[in-house]
């Protein structure tokens, strides 16, 4: 009885290691990691397996043979976040590839680019 439990509570141990392990590892954190999972894919389908499930639409595989491109490096990798307020929408640019993000930058955005953030799928 008491090596069965042992067992079952080391399997739990294992099972729920690999996941953090995966998690810490392997899914992107930030826009930089996200750029490098994206370009560094095999191919299409692998890179797609990061998009959120229902979004799939979102990401076309023209966007990949463009990200993934070899003789193009990118100028710039930014990371943003959008707050929505009544009436008001916030961009807070972030520091992608930092183990804690830092605010760089906090405006609010005109009424025409909130209003192009808020017909994007939620």
């Amino acid at each position: 009885m008491k090596k069965g439990w042992i067992r079952m509570m080391a399997m739990a141990f294992i099972i729920i290691s690999a996941i953090t392990y995966y998690e810490f590892f392997f899914v992107p954190k930030n826009s930089l990691e996200l750029y490098q999972e994206i370009a560094l894919a095999e191919n299409y389908e692998r890179a797609r397996k990061i998009v959120l499930e229902g979004f799939e639409s979102n990401f076309k595989e023209e966007d990949f043979e463009y990200i993934s491109r070899r003789d193009t490096l990118p100028d710039r990798i930014s990371q943003f976040t959008l707050l929505e307020y009544e009436g008001k929408t916030f961009v807070i640019m972030t520091s992608p590839g930092t183990e804690k993000l830092k605010v760089l930058a906090v405006e609010e955005l005109p009424d025409e680019l909130r209003e192009y953030f808020m017909k994007l799928p939620q």
